[in-house]
């Protein structure tokens, strides 16, 4: 079943330009993002900082709402004509990255997952009853509900984010690189916390990260990000084993290895620094660092085409460069 529906998302930003700052100019910081998602179902998105998907999360979270598109959420339409619509309370929640930062230090952990009830308006009783669930689902017992966050270890911290975000009974949670600020140990935890959390409450997520191993393990689908655009998108396993774009290409083939008889060394090198997302390059924002560039690249903008079933990706010759590559041996870690 259809949880979410986002269409020609968009976020648009206005700065200041000019020795004094009094001109100005829009820039695209996310541009026509479209996807869909499923009950259950994990989208993963990849890329390099400063790539917008962050940036992503935040305009489906309303805290930076898109500047135009659609979005269709549980079937009610929340975005819609540059106007955000009524019926998103509780819907959405988000997991930050860092939980030393997302959680208030001067409330206690019973005080922090209630929040996002209050505007619910539930009895008091019914509020002691949803925390008290939040909390035993995360592996949290009633004792630490008294505690504040300076009290708790790193994993605790990003145990307490986790019932904040599944108190309100969400329809879908924003992950945004939830366990990056963890140790390894920990890291494994919460993954699996998740995935057992998605399983039970048939939750859709959406999930930031820049390491592989962990949008492999909780993906069903990556997006690739890059400049603010979907550079390709379809299934995990399908993505990561034939990237079609050449960026996707390079991000998987540098990532690390931990097997030392799989591992290889870079094949594909990018080349360059990533292009300003103000002042993007005309055609395919990628083609300045791109291998295998040509004329057509820099004037015409490539869009997103369907090579496989519900796999796609925005290049104008991504058949002929996976081919060159398979037949170099070039692959993927």
């Amino acid at each position: 079943m259809q949880v979410l529906s986002v269409e020609g998302l968009s976020r648009e930003v206005e700065l200041k330009t000019g020795s004094e700052l009094k001109g100005s100019r829009k820039v695209e910081l996310v541009k026509n993002v479209t996807f869909t998602l499923s009950r259950g179902e994990t989208l993963g998105i990849v890329g390099e900082s400063g790539s917008g998907k962050t940036t992503l999360l935040k305009a489906l979270a309303m805290i930076s709402p898109p500047t135009a598109g659609r979005i269709v959420l549980d079937g009610k339409v929340i975005f819609e004509k540059g106007k955000k619509m009524a019926g998103l309370k509780g819907k959405v929640q988000m997991i930050f990255q860092d939980p030393d930062s997302s959680l208030n230090p001067t409330m206690k952990v019973k005080d922090i997952v209630a929040e996002p009830l209050r505007p619910l308006k539930f009895e008091k009783v019914v509020v002691a009853q949803k925390v008290s669930t939040a909390l035993e689902e995360v592996g949290l017992s009633g004792k630490f509900a008294e505690n504040y966050p300076s009290q708790l270890s790193g994993g605790q911290k990003q145990r307490v984010s986790i019932a904040r975000a599944i108190a309100p009974s969400p329809a879908l949670l924003l992950l945004d690189e939830p366990t990056s600020a963890l140790d390894a140990a920990v890291q494994a935890q919460v993954l699996n916390l998740l995935k057992d959390l998605q399983r039970k409450l048939n939750l859709a997520y959406i999930l930031v990260t820049h390491n592989i191993f962990v949008a492999r393990y909780l993906s069903d689908r990556i997006g690739v990000f890059y400049t603010g655009e979907v550079k390709e998108l379809g299934p995990t396993e399908s993505v990561l084993a034939n990237p079609l774009h050449p960026y996707a290409w390079t991000l998987l083939s540098a990532f690390p290895v931990p097997d030392p008889a799989r591992r290889t060394l870079l094949t594909t090198e990018v080349v360059g620094e990533a292009p300003s997302i103000i002042t993007p390059p005309p055609g395919c924002t990628f083609h300045p660092r791109c291998l295998y560039v040509k004329e057509k690249c820099r004037t015409e903008k490539p869009e997103l085409k369907e090579y496989s079933p519900n796999h796609t990706a925005a290049c104008h010759f991504a058949l002929e460069i996976q081919n060159s590559r398979r037949q170099q041996g070039q692959t993927t870690n």
